[in-house]
C-alpha cells in the first residue's frame, strides 16, 4: 500500500488533516466569571499540522483554539469577541488558508529556465495543478469550518472554533475581550506552547519560592533587605563589576510573563543551534525574538530568567535579567534584576568572539521604560524607587565587565504586578 501511495504522490498533491483530533485540549486553561466561561488552548506545530493538513507554523501562522459560553439567563446580554484585542494582526480563516495553499505555479516559476526540462512532464503538472486546485478548495473549507465564528452569542449558547494569529512560542499570552450592551468582560490567559527551549525551564525557582524557610516581609523589611543586595551583577568567579542591580519586581513566574505580554519574549538556552541563529541574525541583520542573553552573576548563580523586546535587529533590544530571591511581600514572590538596552555592537578584547553589545550608559532610561511600558499595559498595582545601586555621573561613570560605561541616579524600581489589568495604586519614593 506504502509504495502506491508514494506513486499516487508523484501525479497527485495529496491533503490528508485530522480535524478531529483534539489531544491538545487536554492542556486548555478555562475562566469564568460575570456571566461567561472562557477556554482557551494552544496546539503544538505538530498537532497543528495534523488538524490542519498543513504546516502552519512555517508559515508564521498560530491557530488559538477559544470556547465562550454565555451563562446568563434568557433576557441577559449578548457577547461577542473581540478579536483585535487577541492579534491585531489575526488571519481570516480564508486568509489563513490563502497563506497556507499549495502553488504548483510558483513552484514552476522559482525553477525559472530549468522549468522547461519539465514540458516533456507536461501532463503530471497538469495533474499536479488540479488536485492541488482541489486540496485548496477543501483547504478553505476546513479553515472556514474550523473557524470561531465572529458573531453574538446569545445568553444559555456557546461558540467555540480557531482564530488565527501571528506565531508566538514558548508563552503565549491570550487577551479574551467579550463586548456586551451592558460592559466588556476581559480574560487573560498566558498559554505554554511548546516548541521553545527556555531558559527557565532549566530553573527550580518554584520550588524556591514555595519553601517553608522563605521570610514574608512588611515594607519596612522589605525596603531594608533590599538596600543590602548587591550593586551589580559580577563574573561566574564574582571578581568582577557588572551591570547595575536596578529592578525589582514583586509578583509569581506566571503573573509576570502575563504581564509582560506579547510585548516581551523569552529567551532561549545557550546551544549550537541558538548561537548559530544568533550569529545569522547578526551578521545578516535580522530578528531572532527569543535569542539567548549572556549570563550575568549575582548571589553565585545566573540569572533564573531572562525576557527580552527587540527592537527590529538582534543588535536593538531591551534585555531584563531575573533573580528569585528567599522571601515574600504581600504573599508574592520577590525578584530582583537588571535591565539595560543594546543600542549597537562594537569589538572588544573581553569576549571570546571579540565583539559586545553597547549598552546605553544611561541605564536609569532602561529601568523606568519597564515601569512606564507596564503602567500602559496597566499591569502595576504599585511601583516605587529606593536606593541601593549608588550613584555615579555621566562625567564618572562605572563600567560593566565588557567596559561600557554607565551612570545612574542610583535608586531601584520596585514594582508590584498585578494578575490582571488595573489601575496602579501609587509610586512613591522609599
Amino acid at each position: 500500500m506504502t509504495p502506491i501511495l508514494n506513486l499516487r504522490s508523484l501525479f497527485t498533491v495529496t491533503y490528508r488533516p485530522q480535524p478531529t483530533d483534539r489531544g491538545f485540549l487536554e492542556r486548555q486553561q478555562t475562566q469564568e466569571r460575570d456571566g461567561a466561561r472562557v477556554s482557551v488552548a494552544i496546539p503544538d506545530a505538530t498537532e497543528a499540522r495534523r488538524i490542519f493538513g498543513v504546516d502552519v507554523t512555517a508559515r508564521s501562522l498560530q491557530p488559538v483554539f477559544i470556547r465562550i459560553e454565555n451563562l446568563l439567563p434568557a433576557g441577559g446580554s449578548p457577547v461577542r469577541l473581540h478579536a483585535v484585542a487577541i492579534d491585531p494582526a489575526y488571519y481570516t480563516p480564508r486568509e489563513a488558508a490563502s497563506v497556507c495553499r499549495f502553488s504548483i505555479g510558483k513552484r514552476m516559476i522559482s525553477f525559472g529556465v530549468l522549468a522547461w526540462f519539465f514540458l516533456p512532464m507536461i501532463g503530471l503538472v497538469i495533474s499536479k495543478a488540479i488536485s492541488s486546485h482541489r486540496a485548496n478548495r477543501r483547504m478553505e473549507g476546513l479553515f472556514k469550518s474550523l473557524s470561531l465564528r465572529l458573531a453574538p452569542i446569545s445568553p444559555g449558547r456557546a461558540e467555540e472554533g480557531f482564530v488565527f494569529t501571528t506565531l508566538d512560542v514558548g508563552t503565549k499570552n491570550v487577551l479574551v475581550r467579550l463586548l456586551g450592551t451592558d460592559s466588556a468582560r476581559e480574560f487573560e490567559f498566558a498559554v505554554a506552547v511548546p516548541g521553545l527551549d527556555a531558559d527557565h525551564h532549566q530553573r527550580a525557582f518554584d520550588a524556591l519560592h514555595s519553601m517553608s524557610a522563605i521570610e514574608s516581609v512588611d515594607r519596612p523589611g522589605l525596603v531594608e533587605r533590599l538596600r543590602t543586595l548587591p550593586a551589580a551583577t559580577t563574573n561566574k568567579g564574582g571578581t568582577g563589576r557588572g551591570d547595575p542591580v536596578n529592578l525589582v519586581v514583586i509578583g509569581t513566574f506566571d503573573t509576570i510573563l502575563a504581564a509582560f505580554g506579547s510585548r516581551w519574549d523569552e529567551t532561549e538556552i545557550i546551544s549550537i543551534a541558538t548561537c548559530w541563529r544568533t550569529a545569522r541574525a547578526f551578521l545578516l541583520g535580522g530578528e531572532y525574538r527569543y535569542s539567548p542573553v549572556s549570563p550575568l552573576f549575582l548571589m553565585g548563580r545566573s540569572q533564573d530568567f531572562a525576557l527580552q523586546r527587540i527592537r527590529g535587529g538582534i543588535n536593538e533590544r531591551l534585555h531584563l535579567r531575573l533573580w528569585a530571591l528567599p522571601m515574600r511581600f504581600l504573599d508574592r514572590p520577590v525578584w530582583i534584576g537588571q535591565i539595560s538596552r543594546d543600542i549597537g555592537v562594537r569589538f572588544t578584547r573581553r569576549t571570546w568572539n571579540l565583539t559586545t553589545h553597547r549598552i546605553d550608559p544611561d541605564v536609569d532610561e532602561s529601568r523606568d521604560y519597564l515601569v512606564e511600558d507596564l503602567l500602559a499595559a496597566g499591569r502595576i498595582l504599585g511601583a516605587a524607587y529606593l536606593d541601593g545601586v549608588g550613584a555615579c555621573t555621566n562625567d564618572e561613570p562605572r563600567r560593566n565587565l565588557t567596559g561600557d560605561p554607565y551612570f545612574t541616579d542610583g535608586r531601584r524600581a520596585v514594582v508590584v504586578v498585578s494578575d490582571r489589568r488595573t489601575t496602579p495604586i501609587r509610586i512613591e519614593w522609599w
